[in-house]
This record gives structure tokens, C-alpha cells and sequence, in this order.
């Protein structure tokens, strides 16, 4: 049997439109489907947002006392433009003297202007750090907030739990960055009001370029970090953009570094939401590379329930490599 051989129309359309699909991968590596088409395709419903698409937590062998910084590595394999809402969280839950706190970095942070100011302005792309009250339902105010520069944002507010807040443009792309909380100077405390210091935000990018995000204050002057962290890759809602796509990208996180060191560890988990909390549609797996997890995040798809929570094998470089 022949096939007839395509037609001179036929060949241009399909050239016209594989060099469509090529210049929309140089101009958006991220794209991909609409969430609603992709669910639709995989016959999924779609949550509220925001979406956490994946959690990873790593549990340790104990707390650490006198807590001086947290680092955390993180890597992005391609650029992801601020027409997305995606928010990669090195830091996605940590307690130190049963405060709590996170940030990490945001294709579209958003803020007031001022300290002074109410009004919210989208820049783009920055990192944040924020905290909550220790009960999350007194409000903190923004006296327990220094911004590191004339064009960060803050706020404090109680609409997720009360929280007080730092976040700073920055310009992050495909690379690796060094996340970090530091403990910074201490005001002695006076009559019926307890010490407190100031922990310090800083990203540092790949060339070793440090850039300032922000300070806020934490009751105290000697600190202990519990004895979990956790990290996450969320896909969210702004007024900017209400309804975002989810971006396809990989992202890595480094091993959890406490006082200049990689902590102790009992064993690292994923965790992927779908029912209740941040729950999100099942589009992405987390994945061991050496002692970093990989998150791989891309179409809609139905998970086996039995794999929504599972061990990651992560395992020191040290140990990897060492001769048996």
C-alpha cells in the first residue's frame, strides 16, 4: 500500500506550526496548557487555590540550640517569567522558640509601598521573609520589620494567620541561590519587655553577589530551632494575576544547613496536598539527586494514592562516596 505523498500546503502548515511551538518554548520555557485544560484531559477537579504542589520535609535527629543561621541551596532550571505566580519556598515551615517563620523567592511579590503606605504594588519578581505572632491571632506589627532597602515592600495583616512581613524586587533567573536567615543584633530587654533580635534575610546568587532582603524581629536573645524543616513549590493567587498557569520547571533543594552546618538527619519525605491545606492538582514528583531532592513539576495527572506521601533517599555526599 502507498501513501500519498503530503501536499505543498500541508507541509507549510505543519512547518508554520512547529516553528510556532518552537518560538513559544524560546520565548515561555515554562508553558504549558491551561490548569482547566490540563484537568479536564486528566479528569481531575481543580482545587481552590493556592496550590502546593509539592512539600518536602526533612526530619532530624534533634533540635538545635543556640541557633545562629539557616541556609538553604536552591536551583532553577530555567527562567520562569513573572506572568506566572510561583513562589519557591526553601524555607516552608520553621520554628525557632516556637515562632514561626518562611520565605524563599516569588515571581510576583507584592506589598505596601511603605511602612506608612496601604497601597499594594506588584514590582515582579523578589524574595520575601515573613513570621507570625506566636499564637497567629495577636497582630505583630511592623515595628517588627527593617527593610534593607528603599525599594522593599512589607506588611503586616491577618488574613493567613497574624503576620509581619519583608519582601525586596530581585531580579532571580535559571541558577543556583543561596537562601539564608542569620541572627543579627539583639536589644536587651527593659522593665516588663523581654529581649529581642533581629534575624537578617539575604539571597546569594551563583556568582557570589549578596543581595539584602530584609530584617525582622524575633522575641528572645537565645534561640532553638525544632527539630524538622520543610521546603515547598507553590503555585498562588494575586490580584495581579488571579488565576496563574502552572509553570513546568525543575526545581532542587539543597540539604538544610543549621549554624553553618548540614544537620543531622533522621530521613527527608514528600508530601503532595489534595484534599485539605494548600491542597493542589497532582502535577508534580519529588525526587532523590545524591543528598538534594528535586522537585519535577509539569502536566496535570491522577496520583496513585498510595505515593502521596513517600520517603525520599537522600544520602551525604560524604557518605555516597564513600569506599565500602
Amino acid at each position: 500500500m502507498t501513501t500519498a505523498p503530503l501536499s505543498l500546503p500541508k507541509i507549510c502548515l505543519l512547518t508554520l506550526a512547529s516553528l510556532t511551538a518552537f518560538a513559544s518554548a524560546q520565548e515561555d520555557p515554562c508553558a504549558q496548557p491551561s490548569p482547566k485544560e490540563m484537568a479536564e484531559a486528566a479528569g481531575v477537579k481543580l482545587p481552590r487555590s493556592p496550590w502546593h504542589v509539592a512539600n518536602i520535609w526533612w526530619d532530624f535527629t534533634g533540635k538545635t540550640e543556640h541557633f545562629e543561621s539557616l541556609a538553604m541551596d536552591v536551583a532553577i532550571d530555567r527562567d520562569v517569567p513573572s506572568t506566572y505566580n510561583l513562589y519557591i519556598a526553601p524555607v516552608g515551615v520553621g520554628f525557632i522558640n516556637g515562632l514561626q517563620f518562611y520565605g524563599g523567592l516569588q515571581s510576583n511579590i507584592n506589598g505596601w509601598a511603605s511602612k506608612e503606605s496601604r497601597e499594594r504594588i506588584h514590582p515582579g519578581k523578589g524574595a520575601i521573609f515573613s513570621r507570625w505572632s506566636k499564637d497567629q491571632k495577636t497582630p505583630i506589627g511592623l515595628e517588627h520589620v527593617h527593610t534593607a532597602g528603599p525599594d522593599c515592600l512589607v506588611e503586616s495583616a491577618g488574613y493567613e494567620g497574624e503576620f509581619a512581613s519583608v519582601r525586596r524586587p530581585f531580579a532571580w533567573t535559571k541558577g543556583t541561590y543561596t537562601y539564608e536567615i542569620v541572627k543579627g543584633e539583639t536589644e536587651k530587654a527593659e522593665g516588663d519587655s523581654p529581649a529581642k533580635t533581629w534575624f537578617h534575610c539575604r539571597v546569594t546568587d551563583s556568582t557570589g553577589k549578596v543581595h539584602p532582603v530584609g530584617s525582622i524581629r524575633f522575641e528572645g536573645d537565645d534561640f532553638t530551632f525544632w527539630e524538622k524543616h520543610s521546603a515547598f513549590v507553590e503555585v498562588y493567587s494575586t490580584a495581579k494575576i488571579p488565576s496563574s498557569n502552572i509553570p513546568k520547571v525543575n526545581v532542587t533543594f539543597g540539604w538544610p544547613r543549621l549554624n553553618g552546618k548540614k544537620a543531622p538527619l533522621k530521613n527527608a519525605s514528600a508530601y503532595y496536598p489534595h484534599d485539605r491545606g494548600p491542597a493542589a492538582p497532582d502535577c508534580a514528583w519529588v525526587k532523590a539527586d545524591g543528598e538534594n531532592c528535586v522537585v519535577e513539576v509539569g502536566p496535570i495527572f491522577k496520583r496513585d494514592e498510595a505515593k502521596r506521601r513517600h520517603p525520599i533517599d537522600i544520602k551525604l555526599q560524604e557518605q555516597a562516596t564513600a569506599p565500602k
